[in-house]
This record gives C-alpha cells, structure tokens and sequence, in this order.
C-alpha cells in the first residue's frame, strides 16, 4: 500500500488555457505511435496533467473518454514521480485501442522520459 496520496485532484489539473498554451509553445516533447507528450518544468511542488483528445483522431466519443480515463490513471499512480511538471498527452494518429497494456506501457515509457530530460536541464 501507498503511503502517499494518489488522487486526482483540480490542483493536479491543467486548466486554463494559458496555462495550455504555455506548456505548447515552451515544452519538450516525447512521443511514440501512441501518443506525444509535452513536458515542461512548472515550478511548482506538484505534476500537473492537461489532455488534448482530438475528435480528428478518435470519432467516437467512448473512445476518446477510455484513452482520458487511461491517461489520468496512469498519471494518478506515477504523479509523485513527475512532481514539478506540467504536461499534456496528445493521442497519436492510428492509435491501437484494442490493446490498452501497450498504451499503459507507452505512457509509462513517456513519464520516465519526461523525468529524465528534465533532471538532465536541472542538473
């Protein structure tokens, strides 16, 4: 069991879209055939997550709802990992929905880059 707290909170959330916009134009990027992420050092205490699910990509709405669940998720449990970030998860065209282990997979891969990259600048 965890001894830190796992929620999700409005804190947690990106919310503005100037705080969008800042993390587009000023972010690094790391990305895959299932999704691109954006990442940029906010600051701040905790990891903030934005998500931008374009309609483009996927039609449905069940769809686009399942990959933001995903996506929360997997942020929610590696949250304390990415303290000090702020990042947005954009899907990929053609993403592969069928197999949501490789998806929880890539994001993963995507979160230790994030963290590498920018103890890589701090340091």
């Amino acid at each position: 069991m965890q001894d830190r707290k796992a929620s999700f909170g409005r804190d947690l959330r990106l919310l503005k879209p100037a705080e969008f916009q800042r993390v587009f134009q000023n972010s690094r990027r790391s990305s895959d055939r299932c999704f691109t992420v954006l990442f940029l050092a906010n600051g701040k205490m905790n990891a903030r997550l934005g998500t931008a699910v374009a309609k483009k990509i996927l039609k449905r709405a069940v769809d686009r709802n399942r990959v933001k669940r995903l996506i929360r998720e997997s942020f929610r449990l590696k949250q304390h990992d990415l303290a000090g970030l702020d990042l947005v998860v954009m899907c990929a065209r053609g993403i592969d929905l069928s197999n949501m282990h490789q998806l929880r997979d890539s994001l993963d891969r995507h979160w230790t880059k994030a963290v590498q990259a920018i103890s890589a600048v701090r340091n």
